[in-house]
């Protein structure tokens, strides 16, 4: 870890609240312990959000989940759904939530710069009848995540704007980087026996295989 002569280490509430101040009062009283009109609505518009979980130790974990708007179900103003779609399996997720519930969602809506951030408790479950609303393309999840909401409110603007996440003029080529079968080769490989171009190929063949065949 690095550390600098320079270095002030804040381990109270009270010495960061002297150095950076307190909230204004209507920050701490957007928090609500519902879902209200907007909040739903920003949900439903959402294709993407990330998801924290940490495990009984607390080793946090965040995931990325995406989908067409409204894949996220409103159950009622306290509960929401979440389908587990296909991934790689590690389902770290999961297992943390099966050792601590508590989770947090941070909604984004493209072309909005606000977001929506949602804390709460989470479990594991089987609902046939929820996973068939889920169905894509004939193939319903095997789980999904049931979601207690113990607050949501809107975050304001200006992390995005600060990003220009939604810029067009700011986004990257791909090419910038290799292929994501290449990286995770070289990051897992032997120093002294880096991976063929043949392996990367089989491997960046699957990959793109998958992202056809498995999304749903």
């Amino acid at each position: 870890m690095h550390t600098s002569h320079t270095e002030v280490l804040f381990t109270t509430a009270a010495q960061l609240r002297e150095a950076l101040g307190s909230p204004m009062e209507l920050a701490v009283r957007k928090a609500l312990p519902a879902l209200d009109k907007y909040c739903k609505a920003f949900i439903q518009r959402a294709p993407f959000l990330t998801l924290s979980t940490a495990n009984a130790l607390g080793h946090a974990d965040v995931s990325p989940r995406g989908d067409q708007p409204g894949f996220v179900m409103i159950l009622d103003d306290r509960t929401l759904f979440l389908p587990e779609r296909p991934g790689n399996a590690r389902y770290d997720t999961l297992l943390n939530i099966i050792e601590n519930p508590h989770v947090g969602l941070l909604f984004f809506v493209p072309g909005f710069e606000e977001t929506l951030r949602v804390n709460g408790r989470a479990v594991i479950v089987h609902d046939s009848a929820l996973l068939e609303q889920c169905a894509v393309n004939g193939r319903s999840p095997k789980v999904g995540i049931r979601i207690e909401v113990d607050e949501a409110y809107l975050h304001c603007a200006k992390a995005l704007k600060r990003s220009k996440l939604w810029d067009p003029t700011q986004q990257r080529q791909r090419s910038e980087l290799p292929t994501l079968g290449k990286m995770i080769l070289e990051q897992t490989a032997n120093p002294e026996a880096p991976p063929s171009e043949e392996l990367t190929c089989t491997v960046d063949t699957y990959i793109e295989e998958n992202y056809r065949n498995e999304l749903y």
